[in-house]
């Protein structure tokens, strides 16, 4: 008989889930959230310049994974959707997701359909994911060497490093 102590990993999961679900709600309010959200790694954000992004090309991958809703099928929102939530064209999202897949980020695939012809493409997002992973150690050692310095300078015997002007000076002396 399994003992009371002992939580499943699908446990834990769902408790996670109630608590930041509750989390958000408390931010963002139970009617809000009840519309439904998307999860994206604050990456995407903070890598916006290493990836290369324009406001627009960012905000229509942001469109993007609005629609991606289960990591084993691929979004395929029509382009006339993305337009119209972007206040863009449909050829201006057209060119922004030709520009997303020429970085690699994103992948088109064509759809048919039987006796109706061609539907709204779908989107592979892997190669943005492959290129976030690549980012990630970078930026992870640099929140941990700016972690480390913090915690260094709040100690009291903390002498700070000398300025790269004055070590130079004094090794030209």
């Amino acid at each position: 008989m399994p003992d009371d102590t002992t939580t499943s990993a699908a446990d834990t999961t769902a408790k996670t889930a109630r608590k930041s679900t509750k989390s958000s709600e408390d931010k963002w309010g139970a009617e809000v959230m009840s519309l439904g959200f998307c999860v994206l790694p604050s990456l995407i954000f903070r890598a916006q310049r290493r990836l290369g992004l324009n406001p627009n090309q960012l905000a229509v991958l942001l469109q993007l994974a609005d629609f991606w809703w289960d990591a084993g099928r691929k979004p395929f929102p029509k382009k006339s959707d993305l337009a119209e939530r972007l206040f863009l064209s449909e050829r201006q999202v057209q060119r922004h997701i030709a520009d997303l897949e020429k970085k690699g980020y994103v992948q088109r695939i064509e759809r048919r359909a039987a006796h109706r012809g061609k539907i709204s493409n779908e989107y592979d997002l892997s190669g943005l994911v492959k290129r976030l992973g690549e980012l990630a150690p970078e930026f992870r050692q640099v929140a941990e060497e700016t972690r480390a310095r913090k915690k260094a300078v709040a100690r009291p015997n903390y002498k700070p490093p000398e300025p790269a002007a004055s070590k130079a000076a004094v090794e030209a002396v």
